[in-house]
């Protein structure tokens, strides 16, 4: 390995005990793997039916992982589902494989919630991802950055998810106009994005302490007030595209500690990905609110 940064070889030690693991982790992150693209079947459109997968299947597939939902497929390194006629029929959406496996959880939920809000949406594919599963009665979509609303509902109309309500507001208003609203809340929090490295992107400073704190500052913010949205009996998914404990287990242990010290939890094991959770603070299960 060379041209490692000090901070990113803390971070690996931070994450894995065995050299072998920090190596491979490392190796990830600088030098990444081209990876197979990922479709959510929506709506299939195939003789004026809507139906979630086209048959035969316009593309060729990987074998499904255990945990792997039967909506997702994940797809050979040599197909471009974005240039595919069905994807602007809105048939599918495509998103990364990391993203179906951190909103795979609410597979955990023992029942179907009516109402579902996503506090941090755009460009939409946990929305989208939510409703294909449950078909909720109502799902709010929100997205505090203005300029990305506009994606937003892009993906939301092509895909034709409804009955949906988009909204573009600071989590705090959604906590005094919509408390105990939400049988699923979905926070898919701003982070520094450590994990963008692995898909060849860029994630400025990701490993800087400061971003870190920064960033673990503005997630407990946010999950402060979508706390507040989950209803009685509901549930609250926290997920994000980095590495940092900072930005992960730290903050649940803190949601617990300070927003959730007065609830009582009911878990539920979340099977498909228990041998896969974090060694640090395992989050293997789901709880409702009974606030």
């Amino acid at each position: 390995m060379t041209d490692v940064s000090k901070l990113l070889l803390k971070l690996s030690h931070k994450l894995f005990c065995a050299p072998q693991e920090q190596e491979a982790f490392i190796q990830a992150l600088i030098d990444p793997q081209p990876y197979p693209s990922c479709i959510l079947w929506v709506n299939g459109l195939q003789d004026g039916e809507m139906r979630s997968h086209p048959n035969p299947l316009p593309f060729s597939i990987e074998p499904s992982l255990p945990w792997q939902p039967t909506f997702i497929d994940r797809l050979s390194l040599i197909e471009k589902p974005g240039v595919h006629p069905l994807h602007e029929a809105g048939a599918y959406y495509c998103l990364d494989f990391s993203s179906v496996f951190a909103a795979s959880v609410i597979e955990a939920l023992p029942e179907r919630p009516k109402v579902v809000a996503d506090i941090c949406s755009a460009p939409g594919g946990k929305s989208i991802f939510a409703w294909q599963r449950f078909h909720p009665e109502q799902l709010i979509s929100n997205e505090t950055i203005s300029k990305r609303v506009g994606m937003l509902i892009g993906n939301l109309k092509r895909c034709h998810v409804h009955p949906t309500i988009v909204l573009s507001t600071d989590p705090s208003q959604l906590s005094l106009r919509l408390p105990q609203t939400a049988n699923l809340v979905l926070v898919d929090a701003p982070c520094s994005g450590q994990s963008l490295l692995a898909k060849g992107g860029q994630a400025e400073g990701c490993f800087h302490p400061v971003t870190i704190k920064q960033n673990a500052q503005r997630q407990k913010r946010i999950l402060a007030h979508a706390a507040q949205v989950v209803a009685p009996q509901g549930y609250l998914v926290y997920m994000t595209c980095t590495f940092s404990p900072e930005e992960n287990e730290q903050v649940g242990q803190w949601l617990f500690a300070e927003i959730y010290r007065s609830l009582r939890l009911d878990p539920s094991s979340i099977w498909q990905i228990i041998s896969l959770t974090s060694q640090i603070y395992p989050v293997t299960a789901c709880g409702p609110s009974l606030g």
